[in-house]
């Protein structure tokens, strides 16, 4: 016990300490914000990373569908790794920052303001980026609860008000500048981690090839489904793929870190580096899950013999060694908060700057709005921690679902207005507001009329996938059939894309 409150201790010493060491970084709002849009190309990349991966990663998605899939479940890692992060960066983060900064935009829905020249549209983006959020911070609070619980054996309230005030403190403290300095530590303590914890799970059943041919062997529709290439549920298993790899490209806490990179050569490095932090992260955790079903107890289970996946992988750790254990914790503890600063920073600064301020308050000096935005994230935090202690008293504890939703509706809502409005100047306000509508109305309608829906998109998961591929043909047909935008303004808006800059030889051949 000593040696797991140590290691904790420890880690929350330096997280603070980062907190206290940047606050001055945050003395402006595009500082506060967004660290003054020259954040270095190691912090960027772990900062894309440890926001994407958290305990909803490593406790919710890893059990359930480690569990489900076996170790096919890989698949869903790699997805990650080369579509959500390597083919992100290659597709978004160059045009993201270029023309973020041509339109002065700080957050997502001030993009969606900006360049459709239309404030319903942020309005409507900051609504839905703080409603939806909400079920994600909160599923990051029981993801952590159960390894605390496991661990220390304090009740799930105080895991909430550790963590809540920990984020708070350097979140408050610091801005942006703090969380990617933060992010950076939490990354490598993520990466020590996951290998030792799959080394140690693995070493229980005779290695890899052991713990292979044990999972083979567990009973399913086919002999040795949990240990093929596709696992027992390919259409399912696509959709979680499609779900947590694309659907990042459309998550305001994701799509912001490329609003703050500095230089092109800052977006070849964090391009590769988040890639192999995703490679091994995600596809760690997801490998690690596979082999859930080995370490099968009564503890993974309630009264009537349904599975509680969230336990799948705190059981496979219980009775491995303290010190395994503390790093586990410090290791899950530092993916949580790391998401958790991401989530509160990019909620608290939309409603900020884009319905306060944008709405209400068009005057607001920029003292007033660091004020609020601070406020704002407190505010935000305990939300979001009470209604994780009321889901947790009300007996809903599946933190892939909660997740499900959330990612299904931003990404649904987001991602298609938002890549098509990099590329192409047809889309129209009409488009992306039916897009808004249309991603929000139906994961809703998932929530209060789940058992209505077809079969294959009952799932959150499988709904949200759904949305996020309608809204790629939602987008372009409505902005066909409505009228054009204005082409002067439009034409503005592009014109940050044909400014020239000077390369040398190595990197691109002279014309004559």
């Amino acid at each position: 016990m000593l040696i797991k409150i140590l290691l904790l201790v420890f880690f929350v010493a330096i997280t603070v300490t980062v907190g206290l060491v940047f606050r001055r970084s945050g003395k402006t709002v595009d500082g506060y914000v967004l660290g003054g849009r020259s954040v270095g190309p190691w912090l960027s990349a772990f900062a894309y990373g440890t926001s994407y991966f958290s305990a909803v990663v490593f406790v919710g998605y890893a059990g359930q569908f480690g569990w489900k899939f076996g170790i096919s479940a890989v698949w869903i890692g790699l997805g990650n790794a080369f579509i959500g992060c390597l083919l992100a960066w290659v597709v978004l983060a160059r045009r993201t920052r270029v023309i973020t900064r041509h339109l002065k935009s700080a957050t997502m829905p001030d993009f969606f303001g900006k360049r459709f020249d239309a404030k319903s549209l942020r309005a409507g983006a900051s609504v839905i980026t703080f409603v939806f959020l909400v079920p994600y911070t909160a599923s990051l609070y029981n993801g952590l609860s159960r390894l605390f619980e496991m661990a220390f054996h304090i009740d799930f309230t105080v895991c909430i008000v550790i963590m809540a005030v920990i984020t708070a403190v350097y979140v408050i403290l610091g801005g942006y500048t703090a969380t990617a300095v933060n992010d950076f530590i939490q990354g490598l303590i993520m990466l020590a981690g996951i290998v030792a914890v799959i080394a140690a799970v693995l070493s229980k059943n005779a290695g890899f090839l052991g713990s292979v041919k044990s999972l083979a062997e567990q009973p399913g529709d086919q002999p040795g489904v949990f240990a093929s290439f596709f696992g027992p549920k390919p259409l399912d298993l696509l959709g979680v793929v499609l779900l947590t790899s694309v659907g990042t490209w459309g998550l305001p806490q994701m799509v912001q870190k490329f609003y703050s990179i500095k230089s092109e050569k800052h977006i070849k490095t964090g391009t590769v580096v988040s890639t192999l932090f995703a490679v091994v992260i995600s596809g760690g955790c997801y490998f690690l899950g596979g082999f859930g079903r080995l370490f099968e107890s009564a503890a993974m289970k309630t009264a009537d013999g349904a599975m509680i996946y969230d336990a799948v992988i705190p059981e496979m750790l219980r009775g491995f060694p303290d010190i395994l254990i503390g790093v586990v914790i410090v290791l899950v503890f530092a993916a949580s908060i790391s998401t958790l600063s991401s989530l509160v920073l990019a909620s608290a600064s939309t409603l900020t700057l884009d319905l306060v301020k944008g709405s209400f308050a068009k005057n607001m000096s920029e003292k007033k709005q660091l004020l609020t935005i601070r406020g704002l994230v407190a505010v935000f935090i305990a939300v979001s921690a009470v209604i994780a202690v009321i889901q947790s008293k009300s007996g809903v504890t599946f933190i892939a679902q909660l997740m499900g939703v959330s990612w299904g509706a931003l990404a649904g809502a987001f991602l298609a207005p938002f890549v098509y409005g990099l590329y192409w100047k047809r889309v129209s306000k009409a488009a992306v507001w039916v897009n808004f509508v249309f991603a929000s109305g139906v994961m809703l309608l998932n929530i209060f009329f789940r058992s209505s829906f077809p079969v294959l998109l009952q799932s959150p998961i499988n709904a949200g996938a759904f949305t996020m591929l309608a809204g790629l043909v939602i987008v372009p047909l409505v902005s066909l059939v409505t009228p054009k935008p204005d082409r002067k303004y439009v034409e503005d808006v592009f014109s940050c894309y044909g400014d020239t800059v000077s390369v040398p030889v190595s990197v691109a051949l002279a014309e004559k």
